[in-house]
């Protein structure tokens, strides 16, 4: 039927011009991430050129910032390599049962250095001790937590509190990540897991994260066949939930 076949053919153009500006939208937002550290290191090299190489005080000064941009940078690769892994299908789940309140501890143990630079006390709020056992990929879920509480620590507020808290389910365990941070109006929760989607632009690239973090624990998240979500009021923080299989 020609009526199908140009119904269909107007439906694959309207795609491809969908995936060309997401492919030009893309490109955009990654040269500007990573230009913003590319022009602080060539100004640091420069100004060392300069002088400043010469004056011990300063050309550590210098070198120290330009390491901190490398790092960033670094970041940036490191997860533009784990999305493209997800979102080429080619990300492999090794599922195993394992105690998610042990992993919580490892998390923050890890932060611990973080949030004492922050002034924020991350606190797992545990019931017991008991143990939670689910179903997941352990290395995964420790990265989904690391970039959930990284980002209440980014967005926190000085001697303010990050709260884990794990509650169970029927079948499944729902973990929140709750601050008292910054928060952010309704109009941006539903972009909030977009890669590059930012908030507050200048002040998320100045917190040096990457805009892929919330993208790539999304997408984890929905390997596993779960649900994640986010709930947020301006001036009083955020809390993201996400469910786990128990085993």
């Amino acid at each position: 039927d020609v009526m199908d076949w140009a119904t269909e053919k107007v439906n694959e153009i309207s795609l491809l011009k969908e995936q060309d500006t997401f492919r030009k939208e893309f490109i955009g937002n990654l040269a500007h991430e990573l230009k913003t550290p590319v022009f602080n290191i060539q100004g640091y090299i420069l100004t060392l050129l300069e002088g400043a190489l010469e004056d011990p005080e300063h050309n550590r000064k210098f070198l120290m910032k330009a390491a901190k941009n490398v790092d960033r940078m670094a970041r940036l690769i490191d997860d533009l390599d784990v999305i493209t892994k997800i979102e080429g299908g080619s990300l492999e789940l090794d599922v195993a049962t394992f105690d998610l309140g042990h992993l919580v501890r490892e998390v923050m143990d890890q932060l611990e250095p973080r949030a004492k630079r922050a002034d924020i006390s991350v606190v797992f709020v545990e019931d017991g001790g008991r143990k939670i056992d689910v179903q997941g990929d352990a290395g995964k879920i420790e990265q989904v937590i690391t970039n959930l509480v990284s980002n209440s620590l980014r967005y926190g507020k000085e001697k303010g509190t990050t709260q884990i808290r794990c509650y169970d389910m029927e079948e499944q365990v729902l973990v929140e990540v709750a601050d008292d941070g910054l928060g952010m109006s309704e109009e941006h929760l539903p972009r909030i897991f977009e890669r590059f989607y930012r908030v507050d632009k200048s002040r998320s690239r100045n917190a040096g994260g990457s805009g892929l973090g919330l993208a790539i624990v999304k997408h984890i998240i929905e390997a596993h066949d779960q649900s994640i979500s986010v709930r947020s009021t301006q001036g009083k923080g955020s809390t993201f939930s996400f469910t786990l299989l128990k085993a």
